[in-house]
């Protein structure tokens, strides 16, 4: 018996979880997992697609359009959904450990959990502030948010980030507070590391995001980072002090501590470092994808379009290591597509040095989203795509 283990249910994993059922590995039957063992460590019955959060955010989704029934999908594939974290493992003995005390043993390991996003750089932001990610707490902070602008007669809402995730979520909240709470009573405000927004797409795309941030009157504050954040504002490193009632934080991803404290090998930011078959350069046996590897032959953005696209690729060359077949090498794309919503029925398209705009790409992203949604929720029940039985607020 072969035991794999796929620790988290990130974008990669849908796809893996979605070739094990479609097709199992050769020579072993359906039905019959004494032959291979797979495990998956998550501990969410579903996944939310990062893509569609700012949808939801702004009312074009309900919550339920948005989420990947990871449960649904294990099932499928005869893979046992163990509903917890994992903390650690240890290559020596081929054993992963859970946050709830549980232990797996493997022989291939397939590492999905993605990137953290590291409040210790922020002092205060832990008391004073809601991060983007987990994604699943953050949407539960924004459920309320709404209700609570209303019960005041004003007030401050401060994002910091300027990647594309920040201000996607600062242009998709000003519409769903426009559309809910009278003018006014809620100030937006953009705090970004960098001198322009999006530095690595072409300069249009920074000047049309800044159009929309100023037709949304959102105040932006470039090249500022935050120092501290206290209760009622934050300090920016240039001293200056900005009011805000509400910081939400979207600043880059950060590597979890625990593969470097492992012995994987890793880049000097602490991702996985992995070869083009998304394998450990340090260990044979444990592969890894998404926000959490670093390509060491071809390095990449962080980023959701290539976490799935490394999808069929991790796929096939943990289906190639059970048979004992030769792996195939992976090179991601040069250029990747970047669909980037405004909060409207608008968006911005980048694609290595060109850019786009219009309805018509906000069109295009709604479809391309609602598709890849729907490959993986075939035949699943309502219920099985709720993040909480409770959630009814509607677009």
């Amino acid at each position: 018996m072969k035991r794999l283990v796929l620790l988290g249910g990130g974008h990669s994993h849908v796809h893996v979880l979605d070739a094990l059922a479609r097709k199992p590995p050769a020579g072993v039957p359906r039905g019959f997992p004494s032959v291979i063992e797979t495990t998956l460590v998550s501990p969410h019955p579903h996944q939310v697609y990062s893509g569609m959060l700012p949808g939801w955010l702004a009312g074009h989704y309900h919550l339920r359009d948005c989420l990947i029934p990871i449960d649904v999908l294990a099932q499928r594939a005869g893979v046992v959904h163990h509903r917890a974290t994992a903390i650690g493992f240890d290559p020596a003995t081929q054993r992963v450990f859970c946050s709830d005390g549980a232990a797996f043993d493997y022989d291939v390991l397939s590492i999905d959990t993605g990137a953290v996003l590291d409040l210790s750089a922020l002092p205060g932001a832990a008391q004073h502030a809601l991060p983007v990610r987990p994604i699943e707490r953050f949407i539960q902070g924004c459920t309320s948010l709404v209700e609570h602008v209303r019960a005041r007669p004003r007030t401050v809402i401060t994002l910091v980030g300027g990647g594309a995730a920040g201000i996607e979520l600062i242009l998709a909240l000003r519409r769903r507070l426009r559309r809910h709470v009278r003018e006014g009573r809620a100030v937006l405000q953009l705090v970004s590391a960098s001198e322009r927004l999006l530095p690595g797409h072409p300069r249009g795309v920074g000047r049309r995001l800044e159009a929309q941030l100023a037709a949304g009157g959102i105040l932006y504050y470039p090249e500022r980072s935050v120092a501290t954040f206290h209760a009622g504002g934050l300090m920016l490193h240039t001293g200056e002090q900005l009011e805000s009632d509400i910081n939400l934080v979207a600043t880059g991803a950060s590597a979890a501590p625990w593969p470097r404290r492992a012995g994987l090998a890793t880049d000097a930011s602490g991702f996985i470092s992995v070869n083009s078959f998304q394998q450990s350069t340090s260990h044979a046996n444990v592969f890894a994808a998404g926000d959490i590897a670093s390509m060491v032959d071809h390095p990449r953005p962080k980023s959701g379009v290539y976490a799935v696209r490394a999808g069929p690729p991790l796929a096939e060359n943990l289906r190639r290591t059970l048979e004992g077949r030769p792996l195939k090498r992976h090179v991601p794309q040069k250029w990747a597509l970047y669909l980037i919503s405004t909060g409207g029925h608008h968006a911005i398209a980048s694609w290595g040095p060109f850019s786009w705009q219009g309805r018509w790409v906000w069109r295009w992203k709604d479809r391309i989203d609602r598709a890849f949604i729907a490959r993986f929720s075939r035949d699943t029940p309502t219920e099985a795509n709720l993040l909480h039985r409770s959630e009814s607020e509607s677009p």
